[in-house]
């Protein structure tokens, strides 16, 4: 199946968008994949409600062949042969696919979370931050901040060494082996 064949194909359903994917095409409309093209056929997304359909006409989930075993990909299943001459109800069963992929969208997204309640916190956890916030209010930021760098200082490689001029001359030259 190439491009073009799908368009013509999907021309009743209504405009439709086919890129690139794995060996063949996904195909979607309105930003929701539905549908993929791959050499072994045509491959609708269906569920619970579609999938008594596809098994009422013989088909069969998609699947693929690894090195250790068959996966079957029960999300996606086979169109049946006899739809590609019926456009009508090829369409049909196309928006039922995109059906589908929409309510398995909405089954992803995550819920919205619900703002933090402030009088929902028990007192314990109000008391710690408190006092952790009073201990940080007592002392100054100069000195925070001079602790801080001294113990950055104090973590160096570089502060480590010695100067130069205290080993006793010269800095020895780095060797590096090939």
């Amino acid at each position: 199946m190439d491009r073009d064949f799908l368009i013509d194909l999907f021309a009743d359903f209504g405009p439709v968008t086919i890129r690139r994917m794995f060996s063949g095409f996904g195909i979607s409309a309105d930003g929701t994949n539905f549908a993929l093209a791959l050499r072994a056929g045509l491959y609708f997304r269906a569920d619970e409600q579609t999938i008594p359909q596809f098994e009422a006409e013989g088909s069969k989930p998609f699947s693929y062949q690894t090195r250790v075993k068959t996966v079957i990909v029960n999300s996606y299943w086979e169109l049946p042969a006899r739809l590609f001459d019926d456009s009508e109800e090829l369409s049909s069963w196309a928006r039922a696919a995109l059906a589908a992929a929409q309510r398995a969208a909405l089954r992803k997204r995550p819920k919205a979370r619900k703002p933090a309640d402030k009088a929902a916190k028990k007192p314990a956890e109000q008391g710690v931050k408190k006092a952790t916030a009073k201990k940080a209010a007592k002392k100054p930021a100069a000195k925070k901040a001079t602790k801080v760098a001294k113990k950055v200082a104090a973590k160096s490689p570089v502060a480590k060494k010695k100067p130069a001029a205290r080993r006793g001359g010269k800095p020895k030259r780095a060797h590096h082996s090939r």
